[in-house]
């Protein structure tokens, strides 16, 4: 058995065996579980995790009609120290990766008790930095969606923080000021998936110690045999990265939310037969309310850098929105979230990765008591690529529609 499973199982396997040896322990630990299993109707194009460019979770073949699918199995579970101190792992069963148990966060946070006028924590460990504003449930799962937004998608499959983090918050009568700051590293490769297959949409964060699948035309043009995948958190340069965030709550008005964030690494460094790519961004959301309405939005406007050598270097600059309107209906809510998105990378005359597109989702989710969520999600993608054309053959142009019914279990 691979070491850094065992070390996965031996953390679940310690967190779960604390809870019941005594009545003091157990009241200082919590579970909260979510399982789901899910009818989908996938587009007709090869999912990016299977080595193709289409931009869904699940592989095409809509011509087989619709699919039953075990979408995944979480735990997130929290055991309190002490008043101030709290130990946080959030564990996934899922069939696709590449353990049968993975971790998707594990730290520790020192948070003293709070003053009336500041908040201060700080957190080491792993988990993912502080963008999102629609993954905020159990296993970073989002009560408004199935398929986070193109950023949050991404933000699952190639950001990690596993370092540390800390965070100090001003209050005030009606809300609070706030300002983050983390030093980092294993994150690395970050970069490297968007830049060779663009913006993808899937609610499949990447465990620690799992891989993702690199695009089967890539390996190709690199004249490397396919399969082939990449370790997405891995230190290449020994160098660590940073990122630093502001943010602002008013109780009547909302939250907005900024962050600069900057991996770091050598674009020129290479190790365990990867390269480090330097990725830098700039993000902002804010969420907001209109009557019944809440409405979340966010930005994201960046460049990856790879620089192996003069003859070999390559920037994609990438960029990418999203709007959402969602409402509750008493057991009901719904949500309509569009996004847009772009790449751009040209490193020679025949690698020419430009993209750019648009996204339309509507869910749906019914919940008649706490354990159960009902939902029902159609997700349309409009997008234009050309890798596709260039190396496939096939129009630039290519239009996706998901559609998934989802049973979803929660503890």
């Amino acid at each position: 058995m691979p070491g850094r499973f065992r070390s996965a199982l031996l953390l679940a396997a310690m967190l779960v065996a604390v809870a019941p040896s005594g009545a003091g322990w157990a009241q200082d630990f919590t579970v909260n579980a979510l399982g789901d299993v899910r009818l989908v109707r996938p587009s007709s194009q090869r999912s990016w995790m299977d080595g193709g460019l289409g931009k869904l979770r699940f592989n095409g073949g809509s011509d087989q009609g619709p699919d039953i699918h075990l979408g995944q199995l979480l735990a997130d579970a929290r055991l309190k120290l002490g008043p101030d101190v709290l130990a946080f792992a959030s564990v996934r069963y899922e069939p696709k990766q590449k353990t049968a148990i993975d971790i998707l966060e594990a730290y520790g946070r020192y948070q003293p008790i709070s003053t009336p006028s500041t908040l201060w924590s700080i957190k080491l460990g792993a988990f993912f930095p502080p963008i999102s504003l629609e993954n905020e449930g159990v296993g970073w799962t989002s009560p408004w969606t199935l398929t986070p937004s193109a950023i949050n998608s991404w933000v699952g499959d190639e950001l990690r923080t596993i370092g540390g983090e800390s965070t100090l918050e001003w209050r005030y009568g009606t809300g609070a000021f706030g300002i983050t700051g983390a030093v980092f590293g294993k994150n690395d490769p970050t970069g490297a998936l968007l830049a060779d297959r663009g913006w993808t949409f899937g609610d499949r964060p990447t465990g620690l110690f799992d891989r993702l699948r690199i695009p089967d035309v890539v390996l190709r043009a690199q004249r490397r045999r396919a399969p082939g995948w990449m370790s997405e958190f891995r230190e290449i340069d020994n160098t660590p990265g940073f990122y630093g965030g502001l943010s602002w709550r008013e109780n009547d008005i909302g939250r907005l939310t900024l962050l600069h964030y900057d991996n770091g690494a050598d674009p020129a460094a290479r190790r365990y037969g990867q390269f480090a790519w330097r990725t830098e961004f700039n993000s902002a959301g804010i969420e907001t309310y209109l009557g019944d309405f809440v409405v979340l939005s966010q930005g994201m406007v960046g460049e990856t850098e790879i620089n192996p050598s003069q003859a070999s270097r390559s920037i994609t600059h990438f960029q990418s929105a999203y709007l959402l309107a969602g409402r509750y209906f008493g057991n009901w809510n719904a949500a309509l979230r569009l996004d847009v998105f772009a790449t751009q990378e040209r490193s020679g005359p025949n690698n020419d990765y430009t993209e750019h597109g648009h996204a339309l989702t509507l869910a749906v989710t019914w919940g008649p008591v706490r354990w159960f969520k009902l939902s029902g999600e159609v997700l349309r993608i409009d997008s234009s690529r050309v890798q596709r054309s260039r190396e496939l053959g096939l129009p630039q142009r290519s239009v996706e529609t998901q559609l998934q019914l989802n049973a979803r279990f929660v503890y």
